[in-house]
């Protein structure tokens, strides 16, 4: 019987939820299973894998077949750098007191370099929003249309003055003028 290691789909639509499997080749996607190996959740941020690497480990040595994004997680989670080691114990290269060691050095390597990428991203992503909050060439940018506008609205605002003083010392003359003849033409009556 050909195995494969292979996702399961559940979840609702647009939300997926996988279940990492051993099953039949010849069986549906979502059918039937003979061993559950792990759940991978590709929504959350940053996706969750919980696996068992001792069962993954068991079922690649017994020959499953992983498809090329179990493959993927097994190789991220070290799946398969177990199985190296432990066919290295069987070739006598590796003794198998230092598989567990090995592993171990190597998941916190890993680990280590998981919370580096973690850390560096995170103050990316903090250096792009302050630099795009605090940005002084950018306050400059709309300052200075803010500042040639008050400048302009100002300079328009005296010459309407201006023109209102001009145009009211204009009206007050001719009051004037029109009330000295107003007089003078009562007086010749």
């Amino acid at each position: 019987m050909a195995t494969r290691l292979r996702l399961q789909r559940h979840g609702s639509k647009g939300s997926p939820f996988y279940k990492i499997v051993a099953a039949d080749a010849r069986a549906r996607r979502d059918g039937r299973h003979i061993e559950q190996i792990g759940t991978y959740n590709p929504t959350s941020i940053p996706a969750t894998i919980i696996l068992d690497v001792d069962k993954a480990v068991k079922w690649l040595q017994s020959g499953a077949e992983p498809t090329d994004t179990v493959k993927a997680i097994l190789s991220y989670k070290g799946a398969l750098y177990k199985k190296h080691l432990l066919r290295g114990v069987a070739k006598g290269v590796v003794k198998a007191e230092d598989v567990e060691t090995k592993f171990a050095a190597w998941l916190e390597q890993k680990e280590g370099k998981a919370i580096d990428h973690k850390t560096k991203a995170d103050a990316a992503k903090r250096a792009k929003i302050e630099a795009a909050v605090n940005t002084p060439a950018k306050v400059k940018e709309v300052e200075a249309p803010v500042e040639e506008v008050a400048e302009a609205t100002t300079d328009a605002v005296e010459e309407v003055k201006a023109e209102v003083v001009e145009t009211v010392e204009e009206a007050k003359a001719e009051v004037t003028e029109a009330a000295a003849d107003a007089t003078e033409e009562k007086a010749a009556e």
